[in-house]
């Protein structure tokens, strides 16, 4: 008699035959879900679904409302469209390279022979390939991983022109690697897949510049919404792409090939006089433009906001421009005034957990000439403090308001659009790990503020993770839809961070516990910053936009 054990689903026992699969488990649930079951947490661990049960657990199964479950649709769905590609020019090689994210959806280039022959991106084209795509979610044709040797995968995407993998393979230090097939059709990817192509029923492709969108699911939601285009968030990642092409780095491969020559030193003062000579020009652009007397920057978490700031400044104060800082975070109301979140919390990103009145009031009063008493906020008492700083602006200064509500007009509502100069800074990476898996920007923040909380406050890595799910959602509420008012979109990447960061970020990462909640999350940097090469330091400035995280910055940060 076959041997039975007992799982615990969302509260409820589920008796199932040892041996079984998470996806025949899956399928027993699956009525209890809205959309399809694409990955499983058993026993605290990440995994697929393939994976047969042996003992009795707790499973959670994940769906694309999940973080990890839409990770895992979203890498599927660039294999899927590979599959559609392969068969849709009868076997013939052609390659597409997804490039990076843009809204809810990827940037791709038009499939390309070995040739370099480009196919041409018609409405004709992308209906065939949406339409080949969808019979392949038909078929429900089963996503199966394989254990390969590092050294046979490495030169197969030799064979197959996919040089890109194949030089990352080489600073790969595992002598296996994990491959996946999908009807005969092999690649590697960074993360976990989705069982089969039954369960990717909701994505598009459109038209786009030179190429096209493959759309996915937002965030919180299992069915596609209308695609809404981001384009000066485009043309900023195009023009850093642009320029990692010229400088012939633009993969993670060519980043190790690079630090591996020795050319570390190169990289850096390429890097800092390409940073240097566009902040240069935003601040002849300020100038130029004349009347503006509020420099409004807002962005993400760990986008550098500070170090931006200060070198701005210090642009400006060349041109004979003086600057005066001014923190949003003086503004805060006191602690006990916070509003709450809708998870009962203290929402310290609300723009209501600022003294917004007060605010418009100073700003007003600076613009017209008067002498304003700033307000100081102390951190330690969560109380604003009865004394402040004095500050009158003559006619050639400007004020710097930085904060994440900087490009919210609810916030400056009294103050002329024409006085304020809106500047959006993010760090948006122009890196690809190989042809067909994007490098996150997010994930670049994330490791950013890992370390950066460590050195200045003594966070460990294992809090920060926690936090973050709180602090995106605070963007998306809070930043992200203003992020198209700016005047300027300011990238603040730079090519090598990653190889620096991962000095100071791996140890951080190894120091969290199986058994803790973030372990998965930790072991998913883990495994990012090992396809790069560490790169030292020493080559680089004190005024480096870096040295915010790692630390031997010459600025207060």
């Amino acid at each position: 008699m076959a041997e039975h054990i007992t799982l615990s689903v969302n509260g409820e026992s589920l008796e199932i035959e040892k041996g079984t699969s998470l996806l025949e488990a899956a399928k027993q649930v699956q009525e209890s879900y809205d959309s399809p079951i694409l990955l499983a947490e058993y026993q605290g661990r990440l995994v697929e679904l393939f994976k047969t049960v042996t003992e009795p657990g707790e499973v959670t199964f994940l769906t694309v409302k999940d973080k990890n479950g839409r990770r895992a649709y979203r890498r599927s769905l660039v294999f899927l469209m590979q599959k559609a590609i392969d068969m849709l020019f009868d076997g013939q090689w052609m390659d597409v390279r997804v490039m990076y994210s843009v809204g809810t959806g990827y940037y791709c280039l038009p499939p390309t022979d070995k040739e370099g022959a480009s196919v041409t991106v018609t409405e004709e084209f992308l209906s065939d390939l949406k339409d080949q795509m969808r019979k392949l979610v038909e078929a429900d044709i089963p996503i199966q991983k394989h254990v390969m040797k590092t050294r046979e995968a490495a030169a197969r995407f030799r064979d197959e022109g996919l040089y890109y993998k194949e030089r990352l393979l080489r600073y790969r230090s595992s002598s296996n690697i994990n491959i996946y097939d999908l009807d005969g059709l092999h690649d590697y990817f960074y993360g976990y897949m989705v069982p089969s192509t039954g369960v990717l029923t909701e994505f598009d492709l459109l038209p786009y510049d030179e190429g096209f969108i493959l759309q996915f699911i937002k965030k919180g939601k299992s069915k596609l919404a209308p695609y809404k285009e981001y384009p000066k968030l485009f043309a900023v990642l195009k023009e850093a792409t642009d320029w990692s092409d010229r400088m012939e780095i633009s993969t993670v491969g060519a980043l190790n090939d690079a630090i591996a020559a020795g050319r570390t030193k190169e990289l850096v003062l390429l890097q800092e006089a390409l940073m240097e000579a566009r902040i240069g020009a935003l601040a002849r652009s300020i100038v130029r433009d004349g009347g503006r007397k509020f420099i409004m920057i807002a962005g993400p978490s760990s986008s550098g906001k500070t170090t931006f700031s200060h070198r701005l400044s210090t642009q400006l104060l060349a041109r004979g421009i003086h600057t005066h800082p001014i923190p949003l975070d003086m503004y805060y109301k006191n602690r006990d005034q916070m509003p709450l979140d809708e998870f009962g919390e203290k929402d310290f990103e609300a723009l209501e957990g600022l003294d917004i009145e007060r605010f418009n009031q100073d700003m007003t009063g600076l613009l017209n000439g008067k002498e304003v008493e700033l307000p100081i906020f102390n951190f330690t008492t969560g109380k604003r403090e009865a004394k402040g700083r004095h500050l009158a602006i003559g006619e050639d200064d400007l004020l710097v308001i930085e904060g994440i509500h900087g490009l919210n007009d609810k916030l400056s509502y009294s103050l002329p659009r024409e006085s304020k100069y809106k500047i959006y800074i993010s760090a948006l990476t122009q890196l690809t790990i190989d042809e067909h898996n994007p490098l996150s920007t997010t994930d670049g923040r994330l490791i950013r503020r890992i370390v950066r909380g460590a050195r200045t406050r003594g966070t460990q890595a294992e809090g920060t993770i926690a936090m973050w799910d709180s602090v995106r959602r605070g963007e998306e509420k809070n930043i992200f839809p203003f992020q198209e008012e700016a005047d300027v979109l300011f990238n603040s990447a730079l090519i090598y961070e990653m190889a620096v960061l991962k000095l100071y970020a791996e140890p951080l990462l190894y120091a969290i516990g199986e058994d803790s909640p973030v372990y998965a999350e930790a072991k998913r940097l883990k495994k990012l910053l090992t396809y790069f090469l560490p790169m030292p330091t020493e080559e680089i400035a004190q005024n480096s936009l870096i040295r915010e995280f790692i630390g031997g910055s010459c600025y207060h940060v």
